[in-house]
């Protein structure tokens, strides 16, 4: 077990660029030796976020604690973190070794030291053979290792990972998510991770922190964050297809709480209704939820079939909303023809249509 690896906390972070506010009033606990993902669109604040517990960035209000020690007055190099970045920042004048020691040596770090921490880390991953390399001479997934290698030497108490995969291509960046994964696993360490791409948040973290607009919307564990949305942002972003949304009307029949949409069909809301009875609210459906009935209630247009192999992909109009649905079946339904659609009342998720709020909750 690392005992080197510290928790994270941060306190009503407030930061703004010029006119713009960045982040508002951000609190956050991260445990220790903890894989945390922040998650959210471009412009959100993540990356700013990361930047302040790395100290590249200086926030105008809270405080950051790494461990038990306040670090958000500090220089960068006082609060033993180490950041992989997304353009790898490596210089190109140096090899692989001289990459990967350059830190150690500005501390002036005994020799047989620094090569002793060099082999370890190249060792741990898979360069030992390309220790004498240029980054020019290296692919984009062997000069992410080697920038992640130069964070290890380091031994940090805590790991920043800043979009580290976002250039490379999509069958290396599955790939390189179970190394660093792995390799946090190896480490011990905590691990704050920066990402706009749901798919790596919800496949390598043991916590998803969703931002947006300069707060976090919701945190919890990958499964809580998709099956139990907090509000209509988070339900939009966190699913891939995306969820489809539809507005309508809330009624009760003697069947319990129905939604009505459109004048085209009531759909049963099961146990997504408790606590409302009446108004406008927006039902909320994964695309995986939708199933393909000859006789399903919702009447839908088929306006395009895009077949992947593994699944199919319906691009569907109904009751004035744009629906896609999710099939592992190879459907043979052109476009342009009606199909019917039916859900299961307990995958309706139900939304304030004003404030967007889960109403279940």
């Amino acid at each position: 077990m690392n005992q080197d690896a510290e928790s994270v906390t941060i306190r009503g972070i407030e930061k703004s660029f010029g006119r713009t506010k960045v982040l508002r009033g951000v609190d956050l606990a991260i445990e220790r030796r903890e894989f945390v993902i922040l998650l959210g669109p471009s412009g959100c604040g993540k990356t700013t976020l990361l930047r302040i517990i790395a100290g590249l960035e200086r926030a105008e209000a809270g405080e950051i604690r790494i461990g038990e020690r306040r670090v958000d007055q500090l220089e960068p190099k006082e609060r033993n973190v180490a950041m992989v970045f997304q353009s790898y920042a490596l210089y190109p004048h140096m090899n692989v070794f001289n990459n990967q020691s350059f830190s150690l040596r500005l501390r002036r770090m005994a020799k047989d030291d620094i090569r002793d921490r060099v082999n370890r880390a190249a060792k741990t991953l898979g360069l030992e053979q390309l220790l004498e390399r240029y980054p020019r001479e290296l692919s984009g997934g062997q000069r992410q290792r080697v920038s992640m290698g130069r964070a290890i030497v380091r031994s940090p108490k805590v790991f920043l990972f800043d979009e580290p995969l976002s250039n490379l291509d999509a069958q290396l960046r599955v790939h390189m998510r179970g190394e660093i994964k792995d390799l946090h696993h190896q480490l011990d360490t905590t691990s704050v991770y920066v990402t706009h791409d749901q798919v790596e948040a919800m496949t390598m973290g043991d916590r998803i922190v969703v931002m947006n607009g300069g707060i976090i919307e919701q945190i919890g564990s990958p499964l809580e964050v998709f099956d139990k949305p907090k509000n209509r942002f988070v339900a939009g972003f966190v699913g891939s297809p995306a969820m489809n949304f539809v507005d309508g009307e809330l009624t009760t029949s003697g069947s319990g709480l129905e939604l009505r949409v459109a004048g085209r069909a009531n759909i049963p809301l099961g146990e997504a209704g408790v606590g409302r009875t009446s108004g406008r609210a927006t039902i909320g459906i994964r695309p995986h939820h939708l199933r393909i009935t000859a006789d399903g209630p919702m009447r839908s247009l088929v306006k395009d079939v895009q077949p992947t192999g593994v699944e199919t992909i319906l691009l569907c109009r109904w009751a004035d909303s744009e629906m896609l649905v999710q099939t592992t079946d190879r459907v043979g339904v052109p476009a342009g023809q009606e199909i019917g659609l039916s859900v299961d009342p307990a995958d309706i998720h139900l939304f304030d249509s004003e404030t967007g709020e889960r109403l279940d909750v």
